[in-house]
């Protein structure tokens, strides 16, 4: 299925507390996220950048869309190869590094996806799948950072 595919979303700020933006120190980083039929996302800037840590940030969302679009992927990716995935979780680190001007950026994601298949003759064409899994994740194609992979695959 080859074809462009456009999202949408609708993001509104929610922390004006009567001032605005008149300070740094004066407004609050909430947003809330919102996509037509899906549940409102509360979202804030990360606790070192005056944020909510109680909400979800840019960064962990980020990490988050790695982590998920591997994991559909490699799902995908099982199926076309006859591997039985019982079991996936992953335990997904990223680091952002400050420029010291007011930006930053990614510099590294690890993803450390543990899979159980259904048997151990299965094991060998499980790991291989992140390989392809990683050639097809659409989110891990449009960053400008690596994203690693640590798998550990056993059977049940």
């Amino acid at each position: 299925m080859i074809g462009e595919h456009q999202y949408r979303l609708h993001a509104t700020w929610t922390g004006d507390r009567g001032s605005g933006t008149s300070g740094y120190r004066d407004y609050d980083r909430s947003v809330s996220l919102e996509v037509d039929g899906k549940p409102l996302l509360e979202a804030s800037a990360d606790k070192p950048f005056r944020g909510d840590p109680a909400k979800w940030n840019p960064e962990e969302l980020l990490l988050g869309a790695l982590s998920e679009c591997h994991l559909l992927s490699y799902l995908h990716a099982c199926v076309t190869t006859g591997v039985v995935v019982v079991s996936y979780s992953d335990d997904a680190t990223g680091t952002m590094v400050e420029d010291g001007k007011g930006g930053g950026a990614f510099t590294d994601v690890l993803l450390r996806p543990r899979v159980v298949v259904a048997d151990e003759s299965m094991i060998a064409a499980a790991v291989a799948a992140h390989r392809q899994a990683r050639e097809w994740c659409f989110i891990a194609n449009s960053v400008n950072f690596p994203v690693r992979h640590e798998p550990v695959v056993t059977a049940a």
